[in-house]
């Protein structure tokens, strides 16, 4: 199995949005990373928070990790689909972004988790950052 087929991990979510240009990482509460281009979150790791929890048990979901999207549009695609490991939350209403608990990331390949932070990084990019990156990696604005 090649490397961007194989199941994706947490991990690789630091290794790929620190890998995007322009990248810095700030840290919040309960020192979790946010990845940052041009002062602008694009990938966060999330505290339990009241709004996402185990419909079951009550207990909030401690692994949940945030990703930028470029509409809403682009939102409503990726929370519709059942199947998705995508969701999002009442919190969330009005906000480009969508949320994926930790313990979900092995429902993503590698090479589709690329694709989600290379997104998530190009909706908060400067135009002329994404540009010159989507360039650099023969993809199309």
């Amino acid at each position: 199995m090649s490397e961007d087929a194989r199941p994706a991990r947490v991990e690789d979510v630091h290794e790929l949005a620190e890998a995007m240009p322009h990248v810095t990482v700030e840290y919040g509460t309960g020192e979790n990373p946010v990845y940052q281009v041009g002062g602008k979150s694009f990938v966060f790791f999330r505290n339990p928070r009241p709004d996402a929890f185990d419909p079951q048990t009550g207990e909030r979901y401690d692994d949940v990790i945030v990703f930028w999207v470029a509409s809403d549009a682009d939102k409503q695609a990726m929370v519709q689909d059942e199947s998705s490991p995508f969701f999002t939350t009442p919190h969330f209403n009005g906000h480009p972004s969508v949320l994926l608990r930790g313990s979900r990331i092995g429902e993503l390949s590698r090479q589709e988790l690329a694709e989600v932070v290379q997104d998530a990084w190009l909706s908060r990019a400067s135009a002329r950052r994404a540009t010159t990156w989507l360039k650099e990696h023969g993809r199309q604005g």
